[in-house]
């Protein structure tokens, strides 16, 4: 039993730590290339990036313990239906977040107080982090779903893929390429994009 309990946990744990690290691994990579102004950039950028990955673990997570229940119960109906709501939901939700961001990230810059070349360089990265906030609300939602069909294993195997593909293009497109913070958030994006592929 303990043995079966942490070859989930672990592996959910891995997950959610490369989750949370595309941002640092564009951060480091913007501030060696670009300078301060683009670390400030991607930095004050950050809360923005994080409230769209959250809104995909959150109905990730929600619709996966529903799921769960509807398991357990024998609901198998049930069981698709919420999952076919889930899948929904967050293309509702990625179609809002990625309007939401694209029109107004100019103004939520300024409200979290950039301004200046900061607020142009971030400007430029939450731009293209909005056209691809899809794949990064797929890459976080999905995860938890597939914890559920007995593939743990599977959503840590896709996180890290795209985590690293995210530190090779970065490489590519901020130090080789010159691309600059625009280069960092495609590097992100297509990073999310060979996570949800696995999945």
């Amino acid at each position: 039993m303990q043995k079966r309990f942490f070859s989930y946990v672990l592996p959910a744990m891995l997950a959610f730590a490369f989750t949370g690290l595309y941002t640092i691994v564009d951060g480091f990579f913007v501030g060696q290339n670009i300078g301060d102004v683009g670390l400030a950039g991607i930095n004050i950028a950050f809360p923005i990036v994080a409230l769209i990955q959250a809104v995909g673990c959150g109905i990730g997570m929600g619709g996966a313990i529903q799921i769960s229940v509807n398991k357990g119960r024998g609901l198998k109906d049930l069981e698709d239906k919420t999952f076919g709501n889930t899948l929904t939901l967050l293309l509702l939700a990625a179609v809002i977040m990625s309007l939401f961001v694209y029109v107004l990230n100019y103004h939520i810059l300024v409200l979290l107080g950039a301004e200046g070349k900061v607020l142009i360089t971030a400007s430029k990265y939450l731009s293209v982090i909005a056209l691809g906030s899809i794949f990064q609300l797929f890459a976080c939602g999905f995860t938890p779903l597939l914890r559920n069909y007995d593939q743990s294993i599977l959503a840590m195997a896709a996180m890290i893929c795209g985590f690293v593909t995210n530190i090779i293009l970065d490489w590519l497109f901020v130090s080789v390429l010159k691309w600059g913070v625009g280069g960092a958030a495609w590097a992100t994006i297509i990073g999310q994009i060979m996570t949800v592929i696995p999945c």
